[in-house]
């Protein structure tokens, strides 16, 4: 079946979901939701997957981009935690989404904040997630290993550090996305080529173990949805529709720094926050000269919005922890934009900061059948999906989202006219992409950020793109900085219009 996602398939899928009962209904499309609907419809389950919103509308896109091997939780002693993590970023790089996720390095400078003996317990933690990284059989050509380099090749690959003081550098090697957002594209059109019907715009009013009533945000229409299993997948929203679950939700924001801010960065950092003996700020370079700095872990008070603020003393929080390593400091002009994440914590006895609560996820059953799958982080989304499916159906065989290789995944023949940018975003898919602007020129034409009027249209045509919001703040991420969105929201009109 056409993994393609646009307006009218959703309009006839919508149909059919009215008229038949699923198998599986999943509520939720981040991740772990579309992850589910991609987990049930893989083994042959018929599956209607909705979101209130959008593919990504939540969580999912505001993470720090990183597919990591659990570095951190080792470092608390949550081995099984970390395992699983290593081995799902084996599973990204190697044989479901190598097209979106790759080996990344990273410095830790060894400034005078850093004593001789935290640089040594830094090396060893990288040292054992290297040994980590062996044991679940990802090889060393996708993911390097850990070494030292002196203060002149610390200086070469992050020319903005301070070289006052600076001893060198630990260098490190991780997993990351692209972008995140687009890696739940990628799954949701996986999961639509195995049969899942992806519906975005209708929200889930009331779950039940046998269905939902949901609304169509787009005409008002109101009904039931029938199914033989239930699953929540809707991270910090999971308590509104399931009261028995408990979350306690902490708020992670980035800053989006101005291309040039950090100068010619060809590396992501960590950077110690002061006081904090195993914390750190990230900064992760971004294609087209951006840079995003992260990441906070603040717990989360009241009702939990659709779309977090970010708030000022957040940004100087982060502004400060960077300028800690930097020669010139950096200071507000050089922040294009923000935006904060919440993560869908288990509640857990005891309280405490939410940086020390566990990241493994729960699948839990409330009185009447619904399966609810909370906690967990990007890294775990399939592993997440997998349990979810296993709990509510429990006969449907084993998963086999391990091996199977998401959109654009599957390598092809490289064509030389096709630009690296765009086999970066689309992997297999590029030279599709690229086509739409060889047979239109006008769709050539950059409208922010690098992107072009072809990937808009690609957007709506194959994406399921439905607004402006869609192509802008989830399907390119230009709108993360203001002027950008501004600036590329007449082309965005015009590719829905268009097409």
């Amino acid at each position: 079946m056409n993994s393609s996602l646009n307006a009218s398939r959703r309009v006839a899928e919508l149909a059919e979901t009215r008229e038949t009962v699923a198998d599986v209904l999943v509520v939720g499309l981040g991740a772990t939701g579309a992850g589910a609907a991609l987990d049930a419809a893989s083994r042959g389950l018929s599956v209607a997957a909705i979101d209130a919103h959008d593919l990504a509308f939540g969580t999912s896109r505001w993470s720090s981009k990183l597919i990591h091997g659990g570095l951190r939780y080792l470092a608390k002693g949550q081995v099984g935690v970390a395992r699983e993590s290593a081995v799902e970023r084996g599973v990204m790089l190697r044989h479901t989404a190598p097209h979106l996720v790759r080996a990344a390095p990273y410095l830790l400078p060894l400034t005078p904040g850093v004593t001789r003996a935290q640089a040594e317990t830094f090396m060893a933690g990288y040292r054992l997630g290297d040994a980590l990284r062996a044991t679940v059989g990802t090889p060393r050509r996708l993911l390097p290993g850990p070494s030292r380099v002196p203060a002149w090749r610390a200086l070469e690959l992050a020319p903005p550090l301070s070289p006052y003081g600076l001893r060198g550098a630990l260098l490190s090697w991780d997993g990351r996305v692209v972008d995140d957002a687009r890696l739940v594209v990628a799954v949701a059109r996986t999961a639509a080529a195995h049969g899942a019907r992806i519906l975005t715009r209708c929200r889930a009013l009331s779950l039940s173990g046998d269905g939902a009533q949901v609304r169509d945000e787009l005409t008002g229409a109101e009904f039931g949805i029938r199914a033989r299993a239930v699953i929540n997948a809707t991270g910090v929203w999971a308590g509104g529709l399931v009261p028995s679950v408990e979350l306690r939700p902490s708020r992670g924001t980035h800053l989006v720094l101005r291309p040039g801010a950090l100068g010619a960065l060809r590396v992501g950092m960590h950077v110690p926050i002061p006081g904090e003996s195993n914390r750190f700020a990230l900064v992760l370079p971004q294609p087209g000269g951006r840079v995003y700095v992260g990441l906070t872990d603040e717990p989360l008070e009241g009702e939990v919005p659709d779309v977090p603020e970010v708030p000022e003393g957040d940004v100087s929080f982060l502004l400060g922890v960077l300028g800690s390593v930097l020669d010139r400091p950096l200071g507000r002009g050089d922040v294009a934009g923000a935006f904060a994440g919440l993560r869908p914590l288990l509640a857990a006895p005891g309280g405490g900061p939410t940086s020390d609560v566990s990241r493994r996820h729960a699948v839990l059953r409330s009185p009447d059948g619904v399966v609810t799958v909370v906690g967990g982080k990007l890294t775990t989304y399939r592993r997440m999906a997998q349990d979810a499916v296993d709990a509510a159906c429990p006969r449907s065989g084993p998963s086999r989202t391990a091996r199977l290789p998401l959109v654009g995944a599957r390598p092809g023949p490289r064509r030389a006219d096709v630009p690296s940018r765009l086999v970066e975003r689309y992997g297999a898919e590029a030279a599709a992409v690229h086509d739409l602007a060889v047979q239109d020129p006008a769709l050539a034409e950059p409208v922010a950020a690098g992107i072009t009027r072809a990937e808009l249209v690609w957007g709506v045509r194959h994406e399921g793109a439905l607004d402006t919001g869609d192509l802008l703040d989830r399907r390119t991420r230009i709108g993360l900085v203001p002027e950008d969105r501004a600036a590329a929201l007449p082309a965005a009109e015009a590719a829905l219009s268009g097409s």
